[in-house]
């Protein structure tokens, strides 16, 4: 459930709300995002700065949770679905909440620090927050270095990386962040700032399967690559299966963000489905469940 999203939401992205909805409908698995406060705690939202989502202004990471703590949701206009009805949550209160509600239900936390902090002492409280869901709990990242860190401070956390700094494919005419790597798009039609996409001396099969078994080694003991779905669409025209080849080292794949009210969507998601992945990300699971012939 991509940040708590239950199909046709009644609550915003990310609130405790969609978190709780989530649950008492049988999520397999909530995703939220977090970044760090300034101690304490961890503050559920996407953005590095508080007006991008929220009633506050400023760095999430100058924040305080007793700050946070007066912070809601910006989500719609009207005065039906006032933003200020929703808080924005701390982590400490999502961890509460499934520990509420025993069950199946794993919460993956996208960990959206993407920068190195000057101490650890960010990714500890992390680890503190987050101990007492043990097993039910996932941190994904595109920062392969902050999930190193994690994995030395925490050895029997799941970790998931997001390849997406280092490997991506990308519509032609679509839009796209300047800041964002990869930066250069390879011979072979990928964005890939290696050097190894520097040159065509391998056929894209080779080079894409050369490519993901270095990204499946990037971070010692994750469980899963969590992939664009377009990424491993083209990949699959180009003769390369990600699920086949990370499944033979142990690996789960994850294709984001995937929803059942989006034709090309679907199509994608069958085809996935086809080609051995088995978990999605969406902002519509029951639908996409119910449509893979699953219950949830």
């Amino acid at each position: 459930h991509h940040k708590g999203n239950l199909d046709n939401p009644k609550y915003p992205p990310n609130s405790l709300e969609a978190v709780r909805a989530s649950l008492e409908a049988g999520a397999d698995c909530v995703e939220v995002d977090i970044m760090a406060l300034a101690t304490g705690d961890y503050l559920v939202v996407h953005d590095e700065r508080l007006e991008t989502e929220t009633t506050g202004s400023g760095p999430v990471i100058e924040c305080t949770p007793e700050q946070a703590r007066t912070l809601y949701i910006r989500w719609h206009d009207d005065v039906e679905d006032n933003p200020e009805r929703y808080p924005v949550p701390l982590l400490s209160e999502v961890v509460a909440l499934f520990e509420s509600h025993p069950g199946k239900a794993r919460l993956q936390l996208d960990f959206k620090n993407f920068m190195p902090f000057p101490s650890d002492e960010p990714l500890q409280r992390l680890v503190d927050l987050i101990r007492p869901l043990g097993e039910r709990v996932i941190v994904t990242s595109c920062a392969d270095w902050q999930l190193r860190r994690l994995r030395r401070l925490a050895p029997w956390l799941d970790l998931g990386f997001d390849i997406l700094f280092y490997l991506d494919w990308r519509d032609p005419d679509g839009e796209h962040d300047p800041r964002q790597p990869p930066f250069l798009e390879s011979p072979y039609g990928y964005f890939d700032d290696h050097l190894l996409a520097r040159g065509t001396s391998w056929t894209v099969r080779d080079y894409l399967a050369d490519r993901c078994e270095m990204l499946a080694r990037q971070v010692p003991g994750v469980s899963a690559l969590y992939i664009n779905h377009k990424l491993l669409i083209h990949s699959l025209d180009d003769d390369f299966n990600w699920a086949e080849a990370l499944a033979s080292m142990g690996l789960r794949t994850v294709a984001w963000t995937l929803d059942a009210d989006n034709s090309r969507h679907m199509a994608h998601t069958f085809r996935l489905y086809e080609n051995g992945v088995r978990q999605f990300t969406s902002n519509t699971p029951l639908a996409l469940a119910g449509l893979l012939g699953r219950s949830g």
